[in-house]
């Protein structure tokens, strides 16, 4: 696999796109804390960009399974770059209005981008290749994601903001020219699934399947309880830097936060061989609900990082292992229904969070939001624990080995 060119330009690519990806996102940030002071509007922005990826999600479906990968690919990181510039106009002009057509655009080719790549890798490896190459895809955007929040921690302290997003303009276009050098034999990506036409199939053929894998539905349910924190994690970081008055503590966030996840997605491998599926699973959504508890004192430092740490290593234990199940009880054929199912049920579940977490920080402020977030946390892990012994849902499997693959992000 180490020999294919197609990998290391996707991989090197992802490495470049995440630098840009999120100096643009701690850049977003910056330009809502000085322009918009409601935390609810705030959410209502970034919402808008979800919301057209909701909207476009079953269209770039059709699309990306009737075209070519790589033009897909290809126009998408035009969209991308047209975004950004987008952006450069907003900040000239101090106009929120150009800021809401950046996210829009750049939620729109992510909508396009990821799936039509998750479609292409196993169109450039082997089969007995792919999960290595999505586990290392997913830690080379973690990453990206690390050094890409630091650098623009710096950047803020000594360059302008508009510094940032021409950092993220040289990073899409390199990814752009990656991807125009990709080579991917399209004729492999045209085999259908039994019984199923990629034109016509939907959405609503998963849920049959999903009442007769009970432990692909339950650990879908389980999979939602850490979205209370990621879903609000931008809008928490935003209010954390004020209450410290500190604007390079965002990037401190991200990179403690991706550090642990990292960590988190090594050791997993250890803790699998003494722990079971089911233990692993609600022993760390249970610990996701105390990095919310440990926001209540967001006036210390210390337990911000400590906070946000622990998140990151919970969730780089509870993914993975969420992914096993989900790899290795549904069928192949529906793989690719079930996770363009999940990925828009994530965004839903993100819209929900992001506009109710606005309204909540604007009413009750964080440190109130936040301990509420960890008892409605630790009541679902509870609830779900329950419903499972009652219904008798197996989470075990053999062999139990944890698949990093970049979904699980």
């Amino acid at each position: 696999m180490w020999r294919n060119r197609n990998v290391w330009i996707i991989l090197s690519g992802e490495m470049i796109a995440g630098l840009g990806l999120w100096t643009g996102i701690i850049g977003n940030l910056e330009f809502m804390q000085e322009k918009v002071p409601s935390d609810f509007v705030k959410a209502m922005i970034l919402s808008v960009g979800l919301l057209a990826g909701i909207l476009a999600g079953p269209l770039a479906g059709r699309i990306i399974d009737q075209s070519r990968k790589k033009t897909v690919l290809i126009v998408s990181g035009i969209g991308r770059l047209a975004s950004v510039l987008l952006m450069l106009l907003a900040l000239q002009t101090g106009s929120i209005a150009w800021m809401i057509a950046f996210v829009i655009g750049i939620q729109l080719s992510a909508t396009f981008y990821f799936p039509a790549l998750q479609s292409a890798i196993p169109l450039v490896v082997k089969e007995q290749d792919l999960l290595t190459m999505n586990g290392m895809h997913m830690n080379v955007a973690t990453i990206a994601r690390v050094a890409g929040t630091a650098l623009a921690g710096v950047m803020l302290v000594y360059w302008s903001l508009s510094s940032l997003y021409f950092i993220s303009l040289i990073a899409y276009g390199i990814l752009l020219l990656f991807t125009m050098s990709l080579k991917i034999d399209e004729e492999n990506g045209n085999e259908k699934a039994p019984g199923a036409s990629p034109q016509k199939s939907g959405f609503m053929e998963v849920f049959p399947v999903l009442k007769k894998f009970p432990a692909v539905g339950m650990t879908l349910v389980m999979t939602l309880i850490p979205l209370l924190f990621l879903g609000s994690f931008n809008l928490i970081v935003i209010n954390v830097s004020e209450i410290q008055q500190m604007a390079s503590i965002k990037g401190l966030i991200y990179t403690f936060e991706g550090v642990a996840f990292m960590l988190g997605s090594v050791v997993i491998k250890l803790i699998a061989k003494r722990w079971s599926t089911t233990q692993i699973l609600f022993f760390f959504a249970m610990i996701v609900g105390l990095s919310e508890f440990m926001l209540f004192f967001a006036d210390h430092l210390f337990m911000i990082l400590s906070s946000f740490a622990v998140l990151g290593f919970s969730l780089g234990c509870f993914f993975p292992t969420a992914m096993v199940i989900f790899q290795k009880r549904m069928p192949k054929e529906y793989h690719g229904r079930f996770f363009s199912f999940r990925n828009m049920l994530e965004r839903v579940v993100f819209q929900v969070v992001l506009l109710t977490a606005g309204a909540f920080l604007d009413l009750i402020g964080l440190q109130t939001m936040m301990i509420t977030f960890s008892i409605i946390s630790i009541t679902l892990t509870g609830l779900f624990f329950f419903m499972m012994k009652k219904r008798k849902i197996i989470l075990e499997q053999q062999p139990v080995e944890p698949v990093v693959t970049a979904e699980s992000v």
